[in-house]
């Protein structure tokens, strides 16, 4: 049974040029193949050049509504860290926490516990704002981000730093504020 090629699939055969010994007829082939391909795309160019604007125009397709809250909690976890891992270098830190102290606090298994707990919030909703069903991950959104604002704003209490913590706080303040509209204005099926 011979079944019958789509010529637009089939590459046209180039004849083999035996003054060429070092290339073989696939990569004469391919090489010319991909010449037309280089010429074409520079008359494409010069056509965007004269002002053919929408081939200028990025393709920005919309990001499902799942992906935009796990970058966002990416985010907010990345700042929890690097505003405990960057106040490190603040002046007598280090030789606290080799005493035995975080901030004011012993440090205990307890408090360690709690802290790895508190952590890995923004690390679970990730997973979870990418995993639940709509109705649950719109509606965890937005609990596990009202309570994490006044957990965020804590790095203000008592600190010595104010402009320091004040930033980290605008900064993940803002991105659980954003969290927030992105679930609360989830849209709703068709």
């Amino acid at each position: 049974m011979c079944v019958p090629l789509d010529s637009a699939t089939v590459e046209p055969t180039i004849p083999f040029n035996p003054l060429e010994p070092t290339m073989s007829h696939t990569s004469t082939s391919t090489a010319r193949t991909a010449a037309a391909r280089m010429t074409a795309a520079g008359d494409s160019a010069r056509t965007t050049a004269a002002g053919d604007s929408a081939a200028r125009t990025l393709d920005d397709p919309r990001l499902p509504v799942r992906v935009k809250l796990a970058a966002a909690w990416t985010s907010v976890m990345f700042l929890y860290a690097y505003v405990d891992i960057i106040a490190f270098f603040k002046p007598g830190v280090v030789d606290t926490i080799l005493d035995g102290k975080v901030w004011e606090f012993d440090a205990t298994q307890t408090l360690l516990t709690t802290i790895i707990a508190l952590m890995a919030i923004p690390t679970f909703m990730i997973v979870l704002s990418t995993t639940l069903p709509a109705r649950a991950s719109r509606l965890t959104n937005l609990v596990v981000a009202s309570v994490q604002i006044p957990y965020a704003a804590f790095n203000l209490a008592g600190g010595t730093w104010p402009f320091y913590y004040g930033l980290g706080v605008v900064l993940e303040v803002g991105l659980l504020v954003l969290i927030l509209r992105m679930a609360a204005t989830w849209p709703k099926a068709a």
